[in-house]
């Protein structure tokens, strides 16, 4: 009776376990003191005894969508040091929040994140709500969001799944489901095992048990407080959990770049429309990218420059010389990746911007809210042209 009312308890749940007997539930109270041990550091993250600032934890966990922690954490400190509350970031112009958001990726988190600061102090005083209901209302605030915001700024007992914690669920379960059709289950379980005690400590804990030690490939089972009850180191495969559908195949996109120097160290740049891939950010001009880019008539999509003006009047016969770079720029986005190749011109200094243009100084593109695939072009590009004053080459790291 046992074993069939256990098999019936899986099937009912989705979670499957037939090669190994179904472990006990594992202790939340094992996980907080696993954390109180060896929580990480991390520069938004309140220390022991502390309360938790709702700015900062807010301003991470949109920093941290899509991202690493290592990647966030300099960026997080250059932010904050020139945002230090919502309210400074909600009286700064979009452009220069997307300045300082500029090689995070995702831009639309940059737009979010200005509507979001101007919501809090527009509808709440510049005060953060403290439900995950209220917190959803805000622009750029999803579900997980919302749970992690309640969770961590304000300890209330919401389940913040994020992909650490699905992977910590998926194997203490060994669920068969594959992801992301495994999502709901997978939030329902995280919920049965959310504490009231400490909700807020117990988010992190899973996110650092996840990030730490129960890790995508080779995970450290016996450093982990539950490794008793995971079902799927039971079964002596927890590295195969969870379990992933299969991708969709994307389609390449490609196109060509045009950049344009002028001769006193000047570069042509434009904005992007306000909404959609990469939107209010900066780039240099380009064709339009598609799965059916022929290369053979990109210069008919070239900016026309036309000469400086003399005696009054401007030749629009330039003239201009587009020299291609050898190779292509390649970039991947989420749902597609990209192939651009890339063109130079050097035109005279005095050369005037086409309409909807603008020329920035080469040495001051560290402040433009350039998007990564847009540094890697320029990187790509000025490498070979010349004149260019010292500090504006773009490194392989700033180009990444």
């Amino acid at each position: 009776m046992r074993v069939a009312g256990a098999a019936r308890r899986r099937k009912e749940t989705g979670v499957t376990s037939e090669a190994a007997p179904e472990p006990r539930r594992p202790d939340p109270s094992a996980l907080l003191a696993w954390y109180d041990c060896h929580r990480r550091a991390l520069p938004w993250r309140a220390a022991p005894g502390e309360t938790p600032d709702p700015y900062r934890v807010w301003l991470s966990e949109i920093m941290l969508q899509q991202t690493t922690v290592k990647a966030v954490a300099p960026y997080y400190l250059r932010f904050l040091h020139r945002f230090p509350t919502v309210e400074r970031l909600a009286a700064a112009p979009l452009d220069d929040v997307l300045k300082a958001w500029a090689g995070l990726g995702y831009y639309a988190r940059g737009r979010n994140l200005h509507a979001c600061a101007r919501a809090v102090v527009e509808r709440h005083g510049g005060r953060f709500p403290d439900s995950e209901a209220a917190l959803r209302m805000l622009p750029g605030i999803g579900a997980y969001t919302a749970a992690a915001i309640a969770a961590i700024a304000f300890d209330r007992p919401a389940v913040a799944v994020d992909g650490n914690v699905e992977r910590v669920i998926a194997r203490l379960h060994a669920i068969d489901e594959p992801l992301p059709a495994a999502k709901p289950l997978v939030r329902r379980l995280a919920r049965a095992l959310t504490p009231q005690h400490r909700p807020g400590d117990f988010a992190q804990a899973m996110m650092d048990l996840g990030a730490t030690v129960c890790t995508p490939k080779q995970p450290a089972c016996i450093l982990c407080p539950w490794n008793a009850h995971c079902a799927a180191r039971a079964r002596g495969e927890p590295a195969l959990f969870p379990h992933k559908a299969p991708k969709t195949e994307r389609r390449l996109r490609r196109g060509a770049a045009f950049v344009v120097v002028r001769a006193d160290g000047w570069v042509l740049l434009r904005t992007r429309p306000q909404h959609g891939l990469l939107g209010a950010m900066t780039e240099v001009p380009t064709t339009p990218w598609s799965e059916d880019f022929d290369a053979r008539g990109a210069l008919a999509a070239a900016p026309h420059l036309a000469l400086p003006r003399q005696n009054g009047q401007s030749n629009t016969r330039s003239g201009i010389k587009w020299r291609r770079i050898p190779g292509v720029v390649t970039h991947i986005f989420t749902h597609f990746p990209l192939e651009l190749v890339v063109y130079v011109a050097v035109v005279a200094r005095g050369t005037p911007a086409p309409g909807a243009t603008r020329w920035a100084a080469l040495s001051a593109l560290h402040g433009e809210a350039l998007p990564n695939v847009m540094r890697k072009v320029l990187a790509h590009a000025l490498d070979g042209v010349a004149p260019r004053p010292h500090n504006a080459r773009l490194s392989p790291a700033q180009a990444r």
